[in-house]
């Protein structure tokens, strides 16, 4: 026992004196005293390190040691401080400005920059350098900030200055509207297996939400050709080291500069074509391997990048091994500014303990994100000790504010008082836009429609009324799964009709049901893209009947799952009572040219007539699709399935049940179809397609609802999908046979089709021609002007119903610009 006690309190004192922490911090200023924000603080030959805030303080958590510690940033010599830790230890540091030298092959006149030879170099050693680490795993810490830099007091009738007052900004409408930090372990392998797990979340004012910063969104890595950054440009964007990098770039030497006995080259990259997919800045190579030793670069508008005026980022490397080197920091800074808003903000992104050789499970990389529950649950304890960037006092004071108000505004006095400024009930609410009644805490919703969008006018009912309300509630506040209800109530002033209808949503464990009962008025085309409103325009002003209905009295209920992955699954069954219904109503605004509305029936459009007889209808629909997507990201509500590289197939049948509930119809029809939208075409934008075909088996008994119809259009206000044709007649081409249609679709790259002149000199009216279609309201359109995005050529094929029974093959072909 003599011996045990001084061995346990050496083991003890030993045990504390390793796991013991201790803190070195300063500020990292230039030559005149002035911060030098996100300077890097690193530790040499290890992956230990951290940056500096805006106004240029640093901390790094260390055990007690002995190290050299380097400092340096862009623009800057870097410096080196050997220091010996027992406690904690405030090092301040000054940054001179880095002078760069200029190799004597500079000085020739009339030859080439020497900064070609370097480039071409690089752009040789491009993919090896790519290739250089088949996997690594890191952890990540990433901020993100986001200021309002200015606004008007009010904007369109809205106060702005009460509402940046509620977001605790000060009274010029200035502040933090954005503050946030995560940790996250991220995992990579070639080629693009990405696993991230986050560790630690916080967001200024809520104590609920999730930091959604991932390492995967701001990873950057310019030694691929192009970089691609869905959202923020359509157009892929050039690496300056690309290897056609010098048909877009021209390059300017600055000099070079020596750090830890690497030579280290400036150069100056500059857009050949002031629109083009390309970056400004520097790029810094070394000698010998031309690898990017860090790189400070922006694009602007002119790149037609969306929602930001300027951005710019700033990445720097760090040797992980002898053959290796990675990113230790990504920045990027954004400004932007619409309508008297302006905003500004960054996100920075540190990285650390690399491994190069990691071992994965085997289906690691299936998940692509990870959050769990509790993550953002860490106490300011944790994050004192974690975060690597400190804080500045600014955040500090937007952190402790923002703290107050999210624990007032989750109270439920709180939220009761937010309802009832926002239910109050308006003469406003009653004619133009819908009610909205909440009850934020119960998480419940009320919703009516407004009378005005509620009237509607088409040739069968005159003008009507059709008058809808939902109630939302959530019921699964892990999975955020609701359940829906709501109802529909009409009538129609010249045919004197009532109509009603209900419908449910109800989510069942893994399934969703859904249920729908009445009678109602619907179109003849069962995917039809015109809206009852167009149709009331095109009616009343131009006495263009568009729309052709009948009468539908039905109970229908569906189920859909997720089998697994990218299976889906859902079966529907129907039972309907239907009616063909002539017009009841001449009435229009205007009567351009003597024109007269066509029948109810597409077919006889001169003359009134019953498309079918009455019937009633039992069917039963199956439909399911696969997109190979094994993909997914894990939510504290649950799983989201990520689209797949690969196209979706889907398979559907439709059987018309005869005699059960004196069904009249008798028909099989079995169809299929493969699509894939946003398929990258590189500088040509992206490209989407849709091949679709199917046959009716048996064709025994059936009317025109139950035929095979198709998306057309005959209206100038039109919002396509990828299966829609533009120019194709609603009804004429339905099929109760077989079919096939194929669509594609080319949105290319901002100004790319300005630079074809066969397509800038093609006019509307030559294209219809060529492809056989014309409609008189098109006929008008002359030639197309620039800003041209979109071509969508589209081919169908089919058999279609007319009134001698025959069947009439047709092929049509779409271009829409």
């Amino acid at each position: 026992m003599k011996i045990t006690l001084p061995v346990t309190l050496f083991l003890l004192l030993t045990i504390n004196a390793f796991s013991q922490q201790v803190t070195l911090s300063g500020k990292i200023t230039d030559e005149q005293k002035k911060a030098i924000p996100f300077a890097s603080v690193y530790i040499k030959n290890t992956t230990k390190g951290t940056s500096a805030n805006s106004e240029g303080q640093y901390t790094l958590q260390l055990k007690p040691g002995t190290y050299n510690v380097q400092y340096k940033a862009v623009g800057y010599k870097q410096e080196s401080r050997k220091l010996e830790l027992s406690s904690n230890q405030t090092v301040d540091m000054t940054l001179s400005p880095e002078t760069f030298q200029l190799n004597e092959v500079v000085v020739k006149s009339g030859g080439e920059d020497a900064a070609y030879a370097m480039i071409r170099k690089a752009i040789k050693k491009r993919k090896a350098h790519l290739n250089e680490v088949n996997a690594y795993t890191c952890e990540v810490y990433i901020k993100g900030l986001q200021k309002l830099l200015a606004a008007p007091k009010k904007f369109m009738g809205y106060d702005v200055q009460k509402a940046t007052r509620e977001m605790g900004l000060d009274s010029n409408r200035r502040g933090i509207i954005y503050l946030s930090e995560s940790e996250s372990k991220y995992s990579f392998m070639r080629p693009n297996k990405v696993h991230e797990e986050l560790i630690s979340s916080k967001v200024s004012g809520s104590n609920k939400a999730f930091s959604y910063n991932r390492a995967s969104d701001v990873n950057v890595n310019f030694y691929q050709n192009t970089q691609r950054w869905e959202g923020l440009s359509l157009r892929p964007l050039i690496s300056p080291i690309a290897d056609n990098a010098l048909f877009y770039y021209n390059y300017k030497y600055i000099g070079f500069s020596t750090e830890n006995g690497e030579t280290i080259n400036k150069i100056q990259v500059i857009p050949k074509r002031g629109y083009d997919a390309c970056f400004q800045g520097y790029i810094y190579i070394m000698d010998d391997s031309w690898r990017i030793y860090g790189l400070d670069l922006f694009i602007t508008k002119k790149q037609n990048i969306n929602f930001v005026d300027t951005l710019r980022v700033n990445q720097q490397f760090l040797p992980v091994s002898q053959q290796a080197w990675m990113p230790s920091s990504i920045k990027f800074e954004f400004t932007a500014g619409l309508f008297g808003f302006k905003v500004g903000g960054y996100f920075i992104s540190i990285y650390k303990d690399y491994d190069l050789a990691p071992v994965f499970t085997k289906n690691e990389f299936s998940e692509v994100l990870k959050i769990t529950k509790g993550v953002n649950k860490k106490d300011s304890l944790f994050w004192e000790n974690e975060r690597p960037i400190p804080l500045t006092e600014e955040e500090k004071t937007d952190y402790k504010n923002k703290a107050v108000l999210a624990k007032k505004r989750e109270s439920r006095p709180y939220l009761d008082s937010l309802d009832k400024v926002n239910n109050k009930f308006s003469l406003q609410h009653l004619l133009f836009n819908s009610y909205n009644h909440r009850n934020r805490y119960e998480h419940e919703y009320y919703t009516l429609d407004a009378l005005i969008p509620s009237i509607r006018f088409n040739t069968v009912q005159g003008f009507s009324l059709n008058y809808g309300a939902t109630y939302t509630k959530m019921i699964d506040t892990v999975n955020n799964r609701y359940f829906l209800l709501g109802g529909k109530a009409g009538y129609g002033f010249a045919d004197r009709t009532f109509t009603g209808s209900a419908f449910a949503n109800i989510p069942l464990g893994t399934y969703n049901l859904g249920l729908n009962a009445g009678s109602d008025i619907i179109d003849l085309n069962n995917r039809s893209t015109l809206s009852p409103g167009i149709n009331t325009i095109y009616s009343l002003f131009r006495r263009k009947n568009l729309e052709k209905l009948y009468q539908k009295q039905y109970l229908s209920a569906n189920i859909s799952k997720r089998i697994t992955g990218g299976w889906l699954a859902s079966a529907m069954v129907e039972y309907a009572d239907r009616r063909a219904l002539n017009n009841s109503s001449t009435y229009s605004f205007f009567k351009p040219g003597d024109r007269e509305y066509t029948s109810n029936n597409p077919f006889t459009p001169n003359q009134d007539g019953l498309l079918f007889q009455q019937n009633q209808a039992f069917k039963i629909a199956l439909r399911t699709t696969y997109d190979f997507s094994d993909k997914y990201e894990t939510f504290p509500t649950g799983k989201r399935y990520l689209p797949s590289p690969y196209p979706t197939i889907g398979l559907s049948y439709i059987k018309g049940v005869k005699n059960i509930f004196g069904s009249d119809v008798d028909y099989d029809l079995l169809s299929a179809d493969v699509t894939k939208s946003n398929i990258n075409a590189g500088v040509f934008g992206q490209s989407s397609f849709y091949i679709g075909a199917g046959k009716f088996l048996n064709n025994k008994s059936l009317f025109y609802p139950d035929y095979k119809q198709f998306i057309g259009n005959e209206v100038l206000a039109y919002k396509g999908t990828i299966n829609s044709f533009l120019l194709l007649d609603y009804y004429q081409f339905s099929t109760y046979t077989k079919y096939i249609e194929g669509h594609f679709e080319q949105n290319f790259s901002g100004f790319f089709l300005n630079k074809i002149p066969l397509i800038r000199k093609l006019k509307l009216q030559e294209i219809l021609d060529v492809n056989y279609l014309s409609t008189p309201s098109l006929k008008n359109y002359t030639e197309l002007g620039v800003g041209v995005q979109y071509l969508n050529f589209r081919l169908m094929y089919g058999t279609s119903y007319n009134t001698s029974s025959n069947i009439k093959s047709a092929i049509r072909f779409g271009v829409n610009f």
